[in-house]
């Protein structure tokens, strides 16, 4: 059994979303999320392949996402209206910054921005632990139709998320060639 990560999942897939909203009402937003939540999901199991890759970032945490508020997050006075009455943030609400891993975010952003890419992605965790135990397609990643693009054209365009993009594609890149092995 895989160790989960889906409080990792779930807050760099909130980051994203927040970071890049989505255009439109409740359904748009629910789109925005699927799509995102999707890309995390190929990202961190890219990036924590094994049990034991998972267990380890569950015990030790993924850093937090306090470099990409500074690439491109809201600004921190901005983020809640309730304070603690010291440094203008709620330190209760921003909790779950805690769970946001940085190079998960960052491959997420390029595989949004980038289908050629989320289809090499997709395809090297085939075989893996994850795949193995809960095979699933990635429609929405991999194929987004029209209004799910809409929904999500801030998340998906290449240009809005190159600063996080950037960070760590070069790993992404190598990571999923053509017969390389899938360690994050």
């Amino acid at each position: 059994m895989l160790t989960d990560l889906s409080p990792l999942i779930a807050a760099t897939t909130h980051w994203l979303t927040a970071a890049y909203p989505p255009h439109g009402g409740a359904l748009a937003s629910a789109l925005c999320e699927a799509q995102a939540r999707q890309a995390v999901t190929v990202a961190a199991w890219l990036r924590y392949p094994t049990a034991l890759d998972a267990g380890l970032v569950a015990v030790t945490g993924p850093g937090g996402s306090a470099r990409l508020d500074r690439l491109a997050g809201p600004d921190p006075d901005e983020r809640s209206a309730d304070t603690d009455g010291t440094d203008g943030t709620d330190a209760a609400a921003d909790a779950w910054r805690t769970w946001v891993d940085e190079v998960v975010a960052s491959w997420a952003a390029g595989l949004l921005a980038d289908p050629e890419l989320a289809g090499r992605a997709v395809a090297a965790l085939a075989g893996g632990e994850h795949t193995a135990a809960a095979p699933v397609a990635f429609r929405r990643l991999l194929a987004p139709d029209e209004g799910e693009r809409r929904a999500a054209a801030l998340l998906r365009h290449p240009d809005l998320v190159a600063p996080v993009a950037e960070l760590h594609r070069a790993r992404l890149v190598a990571l999923v060639e053509p017969g390389h092995a899938t360690a994050g």
